[in-house]
């Protein structure tokens, strides 16, 4: 029986520490990667094998003078393993509920604003013990001149250098098994390290090392993800609710789109306008539109549509489209109270949700290739590949989305790539010519419109410019000259000079080509052709004509502005009011940028708080939404209407 007793306490000792290991472990990589798991007490597990050696050495000791009365006591013996067991069980519940706080603080987008830097630092807490936690708090050391701009999920208070956050009415009560999120923005002159911060709870401190960034978190969430039907869509299943979702029709393909000149036209050959803004965030590493650490998703949505936006833009990264299709599904950051109906969907998911929810509102996507590699700041990188995303990368990443999507006119456009630029003597850099060379915007876009078609050739294709050409194509055609002199300049992605010597050639599908420019005012950088004051028509001589109006004016294609917008003061305020008289006199398609509030060089449609329009911008805009002569906004749904102050295609014609 001793020898039993001592095999079964042994035993009993794995057991305590692989139900350690197992907690501590498989549990939090459910929603983290190993690098952000962080336990509320250390060795607890080293505590409890030497507690179980003390009982063995204690049972040897023993040994001796129980063997004698081992028969006579069989049953006492046994009522005391029993009682053992459970003092056991208790320490192994008590030790496993100390370790199961899950803390993790990151840094996520950042951009620039005047002097200093908007940095996002993204926090999760997520609560693997019995009992709820009702105390918590996090400090972290911070530049005496920062600003806070936003925050969801929390309260803060600065003392000197010592910012401390602690919970809001909403995170206070984190209940076992559960988890809450919440973040801040703050203006400062220096790095903020989210990784140096420093978690309390319940009298215990936990050191963060979340190294790194959100634009990096490659967690996997694959709760629900066998969810998707075949046109991608996802089904809600028994999540919560939202009072804002509208009720998903089935998806259709009635509503492609088709070129005629420099016209865009529905099935039936009738011309349609398209009017819309840009909303980003699925090419930042938010993984999700920015603001939802704020706003409700759905409202947002319906917002967009109720406002005669027609069309969103929505930038995404090539390394995003890649994961999906591989089937790994980034974290989807944003507030899981305010949006607790998305909470179990992975990114992907949510994605689909997303696509649903426009539908409901007669809302039509274009999806805009932003940048490579996910990052707040990966469109600064000039080429649509790098050292991490390669061509092979960049062309399935937009076949998966036309095959994907092919079944739902949701989707009707690809935006093949956001701003190639680079300057002459700038390596790499994208020109434009005849060539068949990697570096060759006009081939790679033919390669990549052809390919996107090939899946779906219902979707339209917009081709944006690059940022210099040669003056004289005879002597520099090949871009060789790394002489400022020898080149036109302009925006990134803005000169479509080289359309009238090569034009994109799509063969078959040339009926969805669309050229797509960008254009911005001074306040974004002061251009050659605002120095000295500016006219309406010293910016079409100086700039537009050239650069890429004529495609219009010669009817060669279409044109979409596809990011164009600012601030509403002086010295943009007289660019912006030129830039919509042109498209309101020509017809041009567009997408504002942008409906976030966080563009650091351009603000938004929506204050801070991503729910309140900016009412004297949105006023401005208006002018140049689709309307009929009564003022309702024209979607390009012929079923369903443009959100609720809006009518279908149909109604209109």
């Amino acid at each position: 029986m001793i020898r039993i007793k001592k095999t079964l306490a042994a035993l009993l000792s794995l057991c305590i520490i692989g139900s350690l290991l197992t907690l501590t472990g498989c549990d939090a990589d459910e929603n983290t990667s190993v690098s952000e798991k962080y336990t509320s007490t250390k060795n607890s597990s080293d505590q409890e094998s030497e507690e179980a050696d003390e009982d063995s050495e204690s049972e040897d000791e023993d040994e001796e003078d129980t063997s004698d009365e081992e028969d006579s006591d069989d049953g006492n013996k046994e009522e005391a393993e029993e009682e053992s067991d459970k003092k056991e069980d208790k320490k192994t519940t008590s030790a496993a509920d100390n370790k199961q706080i899950v803390f993790s603080l990151k840094n996520g987008n950042s951009w620039p604003e005047g002097n200093t830097t908007i940095y996002q630092l993204d926090g999760t807490v997520t609560n693997k013990q019995k009992d709820t936690i009702s105390d918590w708090k996090v400090t972290l050391t911070v530049s005496k001149d920062i600003d806070v701009k936003n925050s969801w999920g929390l309260t803060y208070d600065i003392k000197g250098t010592t910012l401390t956050i602690k919970p809001d009415n909403n995170t206070g009560n984190i209940l076992p098994n559960g988890s809450i999120n919440f973040g801040i923005q703050i203006a400062s002159p220096e790095d903020i390290i989210a990784a140096n911060a420093v978690f309390t709870a319940e009298n215990t401190s936990v050191q963060n090392n979340s190294a790194g960034s959100n634009n990096n978190n490659n967690n996997n969430n694959n709760n629900n993800n066998n969810n998707n039907n075949n046109n991608g869509s996802s089904s809600n299943g028994d999540r919560p609710s939202s009072p804002n979702a509208k009720e998903v029709p089935e998806p259709s393909t009635d509503d492609w789109l088709y070129v005629e000149k420099n016209k865009i036209v529905d099935s039936n050959g009738r011309e349609v306008w398209l009017t819309g803004c840009n909303w980003f965030g699925y090419n930042t590493g938010t993984n999700i539109f920015d603001g939802l650490w704020n706003a409700d998703l759905n409202t947002s949505v319906n917002a967009i549509a109720d406002h005669g936006f027609n069309l969103i833009r929505v930038p995404i990264s090539t390394e995003l489209v890649n994961q999906w299709e591989d089937g790994s599904y980034p974290q989807a950051n944003f507030n899981q109270a305010t949006n607790s109906y998305l909470v179990g969907m992975n990114s992907l998911e949510i994605f689909n949700y997303v696509i649903d929810q426009c539908r409901a509102n007669g809302l039509k996507i274009m999806i805009d290739f932003h940048c490579a590699t996910t990052n707040a700041s990966g469109h600064n990188y000039p080429m649509w590949c790098d050292d991490k995303i390669s061509e092979k990368d960049y062309i399935r990443a937009l076949e998966w989305i036309a095959s994907t999507y092919k079944n739902d006119d949701t989707i009707i456009a690809v935006d093949l790539e956001n701003e190639p630029h680079g300057k002459p003597n700038e390596s790499p850099r994208a020109k434009w010519d005849d060539s068949n060379d990697s570096d060759n915007w006009k081939h790679i876009a033919e390669k990549a419109g052809k390919a996107v078609l090939d899946k779906n050739p219902n979707l339209l294709v917009m081709v944006e410019g690059i940022e210099c050409y040669p003056v004289d194509t005879k002597k520099n055609g090949n871009f060789k000259s790394q002489d400022k002199a020898d080149y036109y300049f302009n925006w990134w992605g803005g000169n479509l000079r080289g359309v009238a010597d090569n034009p994109v050639d799509l063969g078959r599908y040339n009926n969805k080509l669309v050229y797509s420019p960008h254009d911005y005012g001074p306040t974004v950088y002061e251009q050659p052709w605002f120095e000295g004051g500016y006219t309406f028509d010293s910016l079409m001589n100086d700039c537009w004509r050239d650069n890429w109006f004529y495609i219009y004016e010669q009817k060669k294609a279409p044109l979409l502005i596809g990011e164009w917008g600012g601030f509403m003061k002086e010295p943009n305020l007289t660019w912006m009011t030129y830039c919509r008289q042109l498209i309101k006199e020509n017809k041009l398609h567009h997408t504002f940028w942008c409906f976030n509030a966080n563009s650091g060089d351009t603000g938004g449609l929506v204050l801070d708080d991503f729910t309140t329009w900016d009412k004297e911008k949105y006023e401005f805009v208006k002018e140049v939404l689709w309307q009929d002569n009564s003022g309702k906004f024209i979607g390009l749904d012929h079923k369903i209407p443009l959100g609720e102050n809006g009518i279908s295609l149909s109604d209109y014609y």
